[in-house]
C-alpha cells in the first residue's frame, strides 16, 4: 500500500461496536481518521482495499498489560516492570522502560490489537504511571494516546511476598493499606503546600516526586488503577477510594461478583482478566468467566485483559470467545469489552474504540469471526496506515 493520505475499504462487513447490526458500504479514511462510512463517492487518488467476503472492526483493545516492559524471551535484560526496592514508587513511569520493538507488539498487531495500556507490576503498593499507546505506526513517543491513564497500585499476595522476603513491610494486609493510605496521605500534605505557597517561589516546598505523582488522582484527573482480585482486597479498595474521594479502575477484579451490589455502586470500571488459564496462586483461585457476565448485567463497565504477558497478547481474542461460550453472552457485548468499553475506562474512546467518522482510523479486517479460533486476520490499519501486513 501505497503512502498516499487517502484510503477506501469497500464491500466490508463493517462492525462499528456502536450499533449491534453491522452496516454496509466503504469506510473512507484521510489523513489517519475515519472521514466517511456507508455511500462514498470514490476518490480517484485513493488507495483501495477490497473487504469483500471480510469483516471490518475498530482495532481491538487491551487495557491492562506490560507489553515492552515485560519482554518475552528474556530474563533480566528485559525485565522492566517491577523495581523491587520500595514499595512505594509512584514517580516510576512505565513509558521510561517500554522497549516498541518487543515481538510483543508485532504479535499483538498480527491479531488486530491496535491499542493497549502499559503499566507497571503489582510487586508495589504504588508501582508507578500507565501509558496508553498504538502497539505500531511510528515511534514510540508518536504511538502516545495517553501518557498517563492512572498510577498503578496493588493490594493482595503479590506485595507481601516481594517484601516479606526482604524482611520489610508490607508483609501483611493491613501494612498493605497502611502504607497506601500513608502515600496518598503525604501527597494531601504536599498539596496543601503548594496551594499554600500561592507560585511563590520562596515558599514552595522541595520537590517530591513521589507525592507529585499522585496529585492526578487526588484531583480525579486519573484514577488509581489497582490490582485486586480478592473480595477483600477489592473491599479495602472501596473503602480507601471513599476515604480520600478519589477515583479507581478495579484490574482483575477476579472476586468483583461476590460484591456486586458494593461495586456497582461505587461506579468503579472492571477489567477482568486473565481469565483463561489455570490459577496460579491463592488470590485466583475462585477466578471465574462469569465475573464478566455477572458485572456487565449489573450495569459495570467491563473490559477484559490479558495482562501480557501472563498470557499473550493475541490471546485476548480466544478470552473474549471463551466468555461467549462458557456464559452464553451476546457476541455483540463480548465485542465491546474488547473495544469501546476499553476504551473508556482508559479514558480514550474519543479517538479510539469504535468505528465513527472523525475517529483514529484504527482498523481490523477479518477473515471469518474475530471469536473464531480459525479466523485470519487479513489487514490491521493504525491511523490509516496499513501495519500489517508489511508494506514493502
Amino acid at each position: 500500500m501505497s503512502a498516499k493520505k487517502l484510503l477506501a475499504i469497500i464491500n466490508g462487513e463493517i462492525h462499528t461496536a456502536q450499533t449491534k447490526e453491522p452496516l454496509r458500504g466503504t469506510i473512507l479514511v484521510q489523513d489517519g481518521k475515519i472521514a466517511a462510512i456507508g455511500a462514498v463517492n470514490l476518490p480517484p487518488e485513493a488507495d483501495v482495499i477490497d473487504g469483500a467476503g471480510a469483516a471490518i472492526y475498530p482495532g481491538f483493545i487491551d487495557p491492562h498489560t506490560h507489553l515492552g516492559v515485560s519482554e518475552q524471551g528474556l530474563g533480566w535484560e528485559g525485565r522492566d516492570y517491577n523495581e523491587m526496592t520500595d514499595p512505594v514508587t509512584a514517580h516510576l513511569r512505565a513509558l521510561d522502560a517500554i522497549n516498541p520493538e518487543e515481538d510483543g507488539y508485532r504479535e499483538a498487531v498480527e491479531a488486530g490489537i491496535t491499542t493497549v495500556m502499559c503499566a507497571p507490576g503489582s510487586a508495589n503498593i504504588l508501582g508507578g504511571s500507565t501509558v496508553v499507546l498504538k502497539t505500531g505506526g511510528g515511534l514510540l513517543h508518536q504511538r502516545v494516546l495517553r501518557a498517563n491513564a492512572g498510577i498503578k497500585a496493588a493490594l493482595g499476595e503479590n506485595p507481601k511476598r516481594v517484601y516479606s522476603g526482604a524482611k520489610k513491610a508490607p508483609s501483611t494486609r493491613m501494612a498493605s493499606a497502611a502504607i497506601l493510605r500513608e502515600a496518598l496521605v503525604a501527597a494531601q500534605n504536599y498539596q496543601n503546600k503548594l496551594e499554600r505557597a500561592g507560585g511563590d517561589a520562596d515558599k514552595l516546598p522541595p520537590r517530591d516526586l513521589k507525592a507529585e505523582a499522585l496529585l492526578p488522582v487526588l484531583k480525579k484527573e486519573v484514577p488509581l488503577r489497582i490490582h485486586a482480585h480478592r473480595a477483600d482486597d477489592i473491599a479495602t479498595a472501596l473503602r480507601i477510594a471513599k476515604e480520600f474521594e478519589i477515583n479507581l479502575t478495579l484490574e482483575h477484579a477476579s472476586e468483583a461478583h461476590f460484591l456486586l451490589d458494593q461495586v456497582a455502586q461505587s461506579g468503579f470500571p472492571a477489567i477482568v482478566g486473565p481469565s483463561l488459564g489455570t490459577p496460579g496462586k491463592v488470590e485466583t483461585q475462585k477466578k471465574t468467566l462469569d465475573t464478566v457476565k455477572i458485572l456487565s448485567e449489573a450495569g459495570v463497565t467491563v473490559a477484559l485483559t490479558t495482562d501480557h504477558p501472563v498470557l499473550n497478547i493475541y490471546q485476548l481474542l480466544h478470552a473474549a470467545a471463551a466468555v461467549v461460550r462458557e456464559t452464553g453472552m451476546d457476541e455483540y457485548d463480548v465485542l465491546r469489552l474488547i473495544t469501546i468499553n476499553a476504551a473508556q475506562i482508559l479514558g480514550v474512546d474519543q479517538r479510539v474504540g469504535s468505528i465513527e467518522v472523525g475517529k483514529d482510523a484504527d482498523l481490523v479486517i477479518i477473515e471469518g469471526h474475530p471469536f473464531d479460533y480459525l479466523s485470519r486476520v487479513l489487514y490491521t490499519i493504525i491511523d490509516g496506515q496499513v501495519i500489517y501486513p508489511q508494506q514493502a
